[in-house]
């Protein structure tokens, strides 16, 4: 499980995951404020507490036990109410709170949640909170923009390794520039066949109206595997494989490495935050 955090009015606040979403410590939030150990309980005693969690259950939790809602709402404001987090996730199928045990143990809210609690335990505190939050989710996009670039870069200079490769072992003499391109690009979709399986004349027939070409149009998975198999087929070519065979072992490699990459921890995260900052 992979944990962040950050520093709100001096108190180190941890962040975690789940499912792609952001859950923040409740726990820690309260760290800082007076009868720390009840305040998550009282929070959760209140009416307007309970109001706001069916309301974020509902939008957001097609799985939400409304039944068992009805009832918990109806007891929600007497005397003798209580609920605590393990209850409420138990009994609703909740999945905005949560208590964890083990070594990141504690109460954890997704953002949504955690900012409304903030504002409970103090408005000052709210806005300390979803500052330090948004720093963290920038510099957090910036990183995987900056590894995003690198890939590129990387995919750029293996490529001119690939065609250096070409012009030395598979580039007769005496060859006009346009005869030149053509060997190159034959090359190239010796790639695109072996890790998207189509050309490029065939991608941009079959995509009229999008931005870029096929390689633009790429995920990180498939920038990783593309930069390998440039520096691969340079080899295969100093090797005097013909095109055939190395096609197939190059698409054996993009399976392999795609399959792999694709069960890496961290990965999709990566992806989609670099799918969402395209226009």
């Amino acid at each position: 499980m992979k944990k962040r955090s950050i520093i709100v009015k001096g108190t180190a606040i941890a962040i975690t995951q789940r499912g792609g979403q952001d859950y923040i410590s409740l726990t820690d939030m309260v760290k800082g404020f007076e009868g720390a150990g009840a305040l998550i309980e009282n929070w959760l005693r209140a009416k307007d507490t309970i109001l706001f969690l069916g309301a974020w259950e509902k939008v957001n939790n097609p799985d939400l036990n409304s039944l068992e809602f009805e009832g918990i709402r109806n007891e929600a404001g007497r005397n003798s109410f209580f609920l605590s987090v393990r209850r409420w996730v138990a009994t609703v199928g909740a999945i905005g709170l949560e208590a964890r045990a083990g070594r990141y143990g504690g109460t954890y809210a997704h953002k949504d949640i955690a900012f409304e609690f903030g504002s409970w335990l103090s408005p000052e505190f709210k806005l300390y909170l979803i500052t330090e939050f948004q720093r963290l989710k920038e510099l957090e996009a910036s990183t995987s923009s900056l590894e995003w670039n690198v890939q590129r870069t990387l995919a750029k200079v293996n490529y001119r390794i690939h065609t250096d490769a070409i012009k030395e072992h598979l580039m007769p003499p005496e060859l006009t520039k346009a005869q030149m391109n053509a060997i190159y690009a034959n090359e190239a979709d010796t790639l695109n066949m072996a890790l998207f399986g189509t050309t490029a004349a065939a991608w941009r027939r079959a995509n009229p109206r999008a931005d870029g070409n096929i390689r633009d149009q790429a995920s990180l998975e498939q920038l990783v595997v593309l930069s390998n198999l440039e520096s691969i087929n340079a080899m295969l070519i100093h090797q005097e494989l013909d095109a055939p065979l190395r096609l197939a072992q190059l698409n054996a490699m993009a399976i392999t490495q795609m399959r792999s990459l694709l069960n890496a921890p961290g990965m999709k995260r990566l992806n989609d935050d670099q799918r969402k900052k395209k226009p």
